[in-house]
């Protein structure tokens, strides 16, 4: 490949990678206080419908689109629901003690669900022939980009071509990691994902944390989801569209041990290589074992991980434990 070649593949890798990054860090953020939240995919599904609705409406106010409210109004209804999703999950896991894992489960089941009734309610408000909508003026708002970022050249098209969400996720991934590992949350957080009831013995509100971490990890989530159609997929929402990108999110956790910064590098890796067969060429019966990549892969890290021998490259030790204050 040449130069240009080179740049293109990291460009989409990058936005190809984005959406993971947001997931795997607001999914590192909610396993440091112990919760196992495997309802991130459902999560982002959610947050993505809920700032189509909120730009949809705005999209077709009748009144002249601005850039600063196009990007706002979909973030916050966004955010918005993200972070009732958390909340749904905190009070069944955190106030009820329900298994975590099935309660992730059946959130994600939700997830879908929801995304995929008011999306296609969407579509027929619209009376439209096709099975998607169109928000490309929303889409606008948020893909735009530097003006001298197209004058640079190749390091312009590597570094500086993305829109604003693309950035963000890089800047709360190393505040992420900053917070958990520098500061006095970081420890009281890491201190409930590790042993619940000595952090309890030591005055730390244990649920107070886990409330925060999941519901604040949620909205990072959510905003993964909001990027993939309102930047990668140009404002088209489409039922069923999201993929599989929800899970390997988790994967990337598991593959990052656990720390944001190597969430950025992971996520953008398994970016690459979803992509990785539009820029080889190979024989056509080997095709899908290329685009098989990212989950051999993730099976391989999987298998890595059983195996680690130091604690510190191991999830939180109550990691998927409900916590009963009577037991301490």
């Amino acid at each position: 490949m040449d130069v240009n070649m080179v740049a293109q593949f990291i460009s989409r890798a990058v936005l190809q990678g984005t959406p993971l990054l947001y997931g795997a860090t607001g999914e590192i953020i909610t396993e440091k206080s112990g919760n196992l939240n495997l309802g991130i995919p459902g999560i982002m599904y959610i947050g993505a419908i809920s700032g189509v609705i909120g730009g949809f409406f705005y999209q077709n106010s009748g009144s002249e689109v601005v850039p600063f409210l196009a990007v706002l109004i979909p973030l916050l209804c966004c955010l918005l629901g993200s972070l009732l999703t958390s909340l749904l999950y905190c009070f069944l896991t955190i106030t009820l003690k329900a298994n975590q894992n099935v309660t992730g489960l059946a959130i994600t089941t939700f997830g879908v669900g929801f995304g995929n009734f008011f999306g296609g309610s969407l579509i027929k408000i619209l009376k439209s022939d096709v099975p998607y909508l169109s928000l490309v003026k929303i889409a606008k708002a948020f893909k735009t980009t530097f003006d001298f970022g197209s004058d640079m050249g190749v390091f312009g098209k590597i570094f500086l071509s993305y829109g604003f969400m693309v950035y963000l996720a890089i800047i709360i991934a190393v505040i992420s990691g900053f917070v958990l590992k520098r500061t006095k949350i970081g420890l009281h957080l890491r201190a409930v994902g590790e042993n619940p009831a000595t952090a309890d013995a030591a005055g730390i509100s244990v649920n107070t944390y886990k409330y925060l971490a999941t519901c604040i990890g949620g909205m990072i989530a959510g905003l993964g989801g909001l990027f993939y159609i309102m930047d990668y997929s140009n404002g088209i929402w489409s039922n069923n569209g999201f993929g599989d990108r929800g899970w390997l999110a988790i994967a990337i956790v598991i593959f990052s041990i656990w720390k944001p910064g190597l969430s950025i590098v992971s996520s953008y890796l398994f970016g690459a290589l979803y992509i990785l067969f539009n820029y080889i060429n190979v024989p056509m019966a080997y095709l899908p074992l290329i685009q098989m990549l990212p989950y051999v892969v993730t099976i391989i890290v999987l298998i890595g991980t059983s195996v680690r021998k130091k604690r510190e490259n191991q999830p939180p030790q109550s990691l998927g434990l409900t916590y009963f204050r009577e037991e301490r």
